[in-house]
């Protein structure tokens, strides 16, 4: 504010003082064509004193020139005397000239009107002394009013609180919105900014997933040391738990007694997919991968997963066309099925649909196979999506089990050289999507 205020004050200045020189010199050279023309109004033979506003000049003559009306000094009369019909300046006097008719013989006096000059000079550096104030206080007004509270403090408050919302980590307010950016240099500045933020924004979520990614594989690599030690203390009572329930089944009749036993096996079983689960985090099998059609696959998977009493009443629909084939291993492969199918089953309801569908696809001019697993449960919620295959997220729709089924069908997916992704149904829902290499296709390692 200082700055601009000085500035304009100096500029004024310098109109100002630029401007009265050249007054000046208009003020000397209309002096000088009135003395001239003084000049030629002597010399015409036209008594002066019937000239009008020549009482102005304080005209005097006299035949004398020492006279006391005259008051010539000896200097000029010697010169008038030598130059008749000539004006001399009183050296002594400013704006008296004399003169010497040489028609008449008589001196001549007259008095430029000094006064009026300096009065018109006062007036003009006065006149233009309140013009360019006026000026100057109308130009700081208007800035100050309207273009700096515009252009100026209204962009630099936004980005101080910007920065202010930067620094408490506010990022809902740290950008700078669009409608308050000029376009200017001080708006290119403001873009540029929002730029940064966002770009350093970026950079701070992918540090994030980074080290929540390994934090999560510390879990991991703690779950699979545990894991193994565990798995294989449930499986030894487990084979003669499930032993020992075979032997009843087969030596008791008692109908009520044969389901309580019905249930026991499936909660055996139950406990042994579980067994399974860590035992994929501790080691990784040994894969012989060939040429598998998809729907026998599937049926046997859901087969595994209809021992649960909610398959009774839901409509499982297998829809892969019967030629459908990949390359990969059947065991793991099933693993996989088993996984979605349950996740779905798990998010329908009673009477719920699940739909298996397969279709072709070509990624860089190979032939692959997609297999989509569709429910009409509530789908994924939101905030869950972007996390659906991490490990230990307690909204997944695998949060019923161990919570680890479809990072278990991530990874195998992945080791098949495939990819598989989750999102919502447009009519309500949640999908599954594998994609995965078909026969001809070299998978990669």
């Amino acid at each position: 504010m200082v700055l601009h205020n000085l500035f304009f004050l100096v500029l004024a200045a310098a109109v100002y003082f630029s401007l009265i020189p050249l007054f000046d010199n208009q003020v000397r050279s209309a002096r000088g064509r009135e003395v001239t023309i003084l000049t030629h109004v002597l010399a015409s033979g036209i008594p002066p004193t019937r000239l009008p506003a020549m009482a102005a000049y304080e005209y005097r003559e006299s035949p004398n020139p020492l006279s006391a009306v005259l008051s010539m000094p000896t200097a000029t009369r010697v010169f008038v005397d030598q130059h008749p019909g000539h004006l001399q300046p009183d050296p002594a006097a400013p704006g008296v000239l004399y003169r010497k008719d040489p028609a008449r013989g008589v001196y001549q006096r007259l008095r430029i009107p000094e006064a009026f000059y300096n009065r018109a000079v006062a007036r003009v550096k006065f006149t233009l002394f309140v013009v360019l104030g006026c000026i100057y206080i109308l130009a700081v007004l208007v800035l100050e009013s309207i273009i700096m509270p515009l252009y100026v403090y209204r962009p630099l408050r936004s980005l101080l609180d910007a920065d202010e919302a930067t620094q408490r980590g506010d990022r809902a307010r740290e950008l700078i919105g669009e409608s308050e950016i000029l376009s200017d240099e001080i708006g290119q500045i403001m873009r540029s900014r929002n730029a940064t933020i966002a770009q350093l924004r970026r950079q701070e979520d992918a540090l994030e997933r980074a080290k929540r990614n390994l934090e999560e594989q510390d879990r991991l690599a703690s779950l699979g040391l545990l894991s193994a030690s565990v798995a294989h203390e449930i499986n030894t009572p487990l084979a003669v738990l499930q032993g020992s329930i075979e032997k009843l089944t087969e030596t008791i009749r008692d109908p009520h007694t044969l389901e309580r036993l019905s249930r026991m096996t499936r909660v055996a079983e139950r406990l042994r997919r579980i067994s399974e689960s860590l035992l994929d985090f501790a080691r990784t099998r040994r894969e012989h991968r060939e040429p598998l059609t998809v729907r026998p696959l599937l049926e046997e998977a859901w087969n595994l997963v209809a021992i649960d009493e909610k398959a009774a009443t839901a409509h499982f629909l297998n829809q892969v066309g019967p030629e459908d084939r990949v390359i990969g291993d059947a065991d793991r492969l099933t693993q996989v099925w088993v996984n979605l199918l349950r996740n779905a089953l798990n998010a329908i309801k009673s009477t719920g649909t699940i739909l298996v569908r397969s279709w072709r696809a070509d990624r860089n001019g190979h032939a692959w196979l997609a297999v989509s697993i569709e429910d009409d449960g509530p789908g994924i919620p939101p905030d869950a999506l972007p996390e659906i295959f991490e490990a230990f997220v307690s909204t997944r729709l695998d949060a019923r089990g161990t919570g680890l089924g479809l990072t278990v069908a991530e990874g195998i997916i992945q080791q098949h050289g495939g990819t598989i992704s989750a999102s919502n149904r447009a009519e309500g829902g949640a999908r599954l999507e594998v994609l995965l290499p078909a026969p001809g296709v070299k998978a990669p390692e």
